[in-house]
């Protein structure tokens, strides 16, 4: 006891170059929380002492992982991002990402086409969304999934700058390891402890993990079928509109402000089209969609393509919080059931600021009583539709954009 007090006491002095040369006393006391900390935690969610040892056998500490705070070290300094870490929206839409998605998609639509069937029934998603975040979160089961989920949740869990967090994950993940869902040396996870091919977090894993090939388990690494059910039910569980698209590329006339962007201004999609928004293909927008909400989406501002989306659209950024990541899904969906081309708008050259200079002119537009919905550096709908607010009493023709001309201006 004396001696573990003495050597927390030297790490808590130590920087942190000194902790890492000091990683034995560190992985010491790692394995000592395993037994002394989350043990008794598991134990008493239903964990079984075999099943605990079987998980943890072998596990040390993953140094490579990102965030993390080793015991003793300075937390870390928030430093000024000297990378463009905010790129052009229009690169999340990568030819050959879109291309592969669609095509293998077409092919799994093929081969488990009873199974989509089925889930589409039950839980009213279509299946062309399951497969477009299927192909988004694992390449179908193609892209390899290397971590180990206990040693990078245990770590996370012991050393980050989320721990605890990470503790209640790695918790969750001695539950579906307890109840076979998947045996230890299936267990694998991406760097930030996501699990199988839809990448669930094991909290979400144990609540909208389903067998979808009625076996009794919802093994989302090796079960296709499981694989499919889980996201369908995940979707479904997050408020899926059964009957409702996810949304339509549109025409957006210069008389209708940018500024109108937002799950909060929503209005009937009649309404919309009364304004002059009209789709890119020329049809009509669907009958039994016209009564209902739709909302103004413009990811690149004035730069990009612009759409009307349905709720359905927020149920996908449910699955992972980006605008871009949802019009992806929504998007390779698409392609995949209906052969449709790429997004008539273009995106503009927009992009490539640090992340640092986006979250000042955040700042800056908080500071005059704009909600930008956090200054994080990336302009979410509430930062764009700020930045045109801006514009628009400031005299200038609304863009709803960041553009670096801007932090200057804003800092006046």
């Amino acid at each position: 006891m004396i001696r573990c007090i003495v050597t927390c006491i030297a790490l808590a002095a130590a920087p942190l170059s000194a902790v890492a040369q000091d990683r034995p006393s560190v992985e010491r006391q790692f394995q000592s929380w395993l037994q002394q900390t989350i043990y008794p935690r598991a134990a008493r969610d239903g964990v079984s002492r075999a099943t605990f040892d079987a998980a943890t056998a072998g596990i040390s500490l993953n140094w490579d992982l990102p965030d993390l705070a080793p015991p003793g070290a300075a937390p870390p300094v928030e430093r000024r991002q000297r990378q463009a870490e905010f790129g052009s929206p229009g690169k999340y839409f990568n030819q050959n990402s879109i291309d592969g998605a669609t095509s293998v998609g077409r092919q799994m639509a093929a081969r488990h086409a009873e199974t989509l069937a089925a889930v589409e029934r039950a839980t009213g998603v279509p299946g062309r969304i399951v497969l477009a975040i299927w192909g988004r979160e694992s390449g179908y089961g193609r892209v390899a999934i290397p971590h180990d989920a206990f040693e990078v949740l245990g770590t996370k869990g012991f050393m980050s700058t989320r721990a605890d967090y990470f503790t209640d994950e790695l918790i969750a993940a001695l539950k579906i390891a307890e109840a076979g869902h998947a045996p230890e040396s299936a267990m694998k996870s991406s760097w930030a402890g996501a699990l199988g091919q839809p990448q669930f977090m094991p909290s979400s894993f144990l609540t909208y993990a389903a067998d979808g090939d009625g076996d009794g388990r919802a093994d989302i690494w090796r079960s296709e079928a499981d694989t499919i059910a889980s996201i369908a039910n995940y979707l479904a569980k997050h408020g899926w509109v059964p009957g409702r698209d996810w949304g339509f590329e549109v025409n957006v006339p210069p008389s209708v402000s940018c500024a109108l962007e937002g799950p909060d201004q929503g209005r009937p999609i009649s309404e919309w089209e009364r304004m002059g928004i009209s789709r890119v293909s020329g049809r009509p927008f669907p009958e039994d969609e016209r009564a209902e909400e739709g909302y103004l989406l413009m990811p690149a501002g004035r730069n990009g393509p612009a759409f009307v989306v349905t709720p359905n659209f927020y149920v996908l950024k449910e699955y992972n919080m980006s605008d871009l990541y949802a019009l992806f899904v929504g998007h390779v969906g698409d392609r995949i059931q209906y052969g449709m081309g790429d997004f008539e708008g273009r995106w503009g050259n927009v992009g490539g600021l640090y992340r640092s200079d986006v979250a000042a002119m955040q700042r800056a537009l908080q500071a005059m009583g704009h909600d930008v919905g956090g200054a994080d550096g990336l302009p979410g709908f509430k930062t764009r539709r700020s930045i045109g607010r801006w514009q628009e009493a400031s005299g200038q023709t609304p863009t709803c954009f960041p553009e670096a001309s801007m932090k200057a201006a804003l800092a006046r």
